[in-house]
C-alpha cells in the first residue's frame, strides 16, 4: 500500500511538495496578513497543482477538509522552536496513527545530524518508519546537519552522509539543502539510494536566481523540491508554482519559464 501511495506522490520519478511548517519552526516572522492564513496556502497547493502539502497536525485537523482533500497530505510529526539551533532536539508531538486518521498519505520528520541528541532522533524516526510501513504510509525525512559535531552544514559529504542515514533508517523521501554544487548533488542522490531525493527552497530570493537554482538542482537527476517561502511569500505564488511545474515535470529552463510567465 505504501508503494501505491508513493506512486501518487512521486509520479514518473518527480514530485513538487509545498511546505508550510515554518510557523512552528520559525515563528510568525515568516508571515504577512495573507500567508499567515493556512487556508490561503491550501488554495495555493490546490490551484498550483502541487504533488502534496506538508503541514503540522493541528493545521491538517483544522483545514484539511472539502476540496483540499484533493491535495495529498504529509503530516509533520515533530518540530522545534527557533530558539535553539546550536544543539537541536526535535521529538514527535503526534503519532503516525493520528496522521492517518487526518487523511495523510505520509508523515514527515526533521532529523538533526550532528546534534548531541541525534541518537534519540535516530531511534524515534526508525520506529516511525516501522509504524508508517505497517499502516501503508510513506515517510519523509527533513535531514539537516546541525549541532556541535558539524563544522559546515553545506559540506557535500556531510549532506550525503545525512541522506544515507535517512535512507538506512527507512525514509522513502529525503529532503536536503542544496549547496549549489550539481556534481555534489549527484553524489548525494547516489548516497540516498532508492529513497527519492528532494531539495529545500530556503529563504525567499529573487525570481531569476530562484528558478536558476531549481534548474541546476533538477540537472542532478533528483526527484524534485519541498518548498515553501519562495512560493507563498511571493506576490504571485501561482505564477511561481506554474514555473516550478514547468521546470520539475517538463524540463523547462529558468529563462523559458520567466518568458512564459511574462507572456501571461
Amino acid at each position: 500500500m505504501a508503494f501505491t501511495k508513493k506512486r501518487k506522490l512521486v509520479k514518473n520519478g518527480k514530485t513538487l511538495i509545498l511546505a508550510y511548517d515554518q510557523g512552528f519552526e520559525h515563528g510568525p516572522r515568516d508571515f504577512n496578513m495573507e500567508n499567515v492564513d493556512p487556508e490561503a496556502i491550501f488554495d495555493i497547493a490546490l490551484k498550483g497543482k502541487f504533488s502534496a502539502l506538508a503541514v503540522q497536525a493541528g493545521i491538517a485537523q483544522k483545514y484539511y477538509h472539502g476540496k483540499y482533500r484533493k491535495v495529498p497530505l504529509i503530516v509533520k510529526l515533530n518540530a522545534k522552536d527557533r530558539f535553539d539551533n546550536h544543539n537541536p532536539l526535535s521529538l514527535a508531538h503526534t503519532s503516525v496513527e493520528y496522521a492517518k486518521k487526518l487523511g495523510a498519505i505520509g508523515v514527515g520528520y526533521t532529523l538533526y545530524l550532528g546534534s548531541s541528541h541525534e541518537q534519540e532522533m535516530f531511534k524515534e524516526f526508525g520506529r516511525i518508519c516501522e509504524t508508517a510501513k505497517s499502516l501503508g504510509l510513506i515517510t519523509m525525512c527533513w535531514m539537516y546537519p546541525r549541532g556541535p559535531k558539524i563544522k559546515n552544514e553545506l559540506d557535500t559529504n556531510t549532506i550525503a552522509y545525512g541522506a544515507r542515514i535517512a535512507m538506512e533508517l527507512g525514509a522513502d523521501i529525503v529532503k536536503v539543502k542544496f549547496n549549489g554544487d550539481v556534481e555534489g548533488l549527484k553524489w548525494i542522490k547516489a548516497c540516498a539510494g532508492k529513497a527519492d531525493l528532494v531539495v529545500a527552497g530556503g529563504k525567499k530570493i529573487d525570481e531569476l536566481s530562484f528558478f536558476e537554482g531549481v534548474e541546476k538542482a533538477m540537472g542532478a537527476g533528483i526527484a524534485g523540491l519541498a518548498i515553501g517561502r519562495n512560493v507563498w511569500q511571493d506576490k504571485k505564488p501561482l505564477e511561481v508554482a506554474r514555473g516550478l511545474n514547468r521546470i520539475v515535470f517538463h524540463g523547462k529552463t529558468a529563462r523559458e519559464v520567466l518568458e512564459e510567465n511574462r507572456g501571461l
